[in-house]
């Protein structure tokens, strides 16, 4: 698996650190390394299938 912070571009982390009304009212000390940080995630799980849904998320209880 590639480095998922190196997959994303600069341009895409301008574009998504202009923060959504919902985390604008959360607040964000730094909205850049924040959409960064989100930006690999979401590659990384692109990337490979095989992650899945957290453990942790409430969606993936089986009540």
């Amino acid at each position: 698996m590639t480095d998922a912070f190196e997959d994303v571009s600069p341009e895409d982390v301008e574009r998504r650190a202009d923060l959504l009304p919902e985390e604008i009212a959360a607040g964000s000390d730094d909205p850049e390394s924040q959409a960064e940080a989100i930006l690999a995630e979401s590659e990384e799980r692109t990337e490979n299938e095989a992650v899945g849904i957290r453990s942790d998320n409430v969606a993936s209880d089986g009540d």
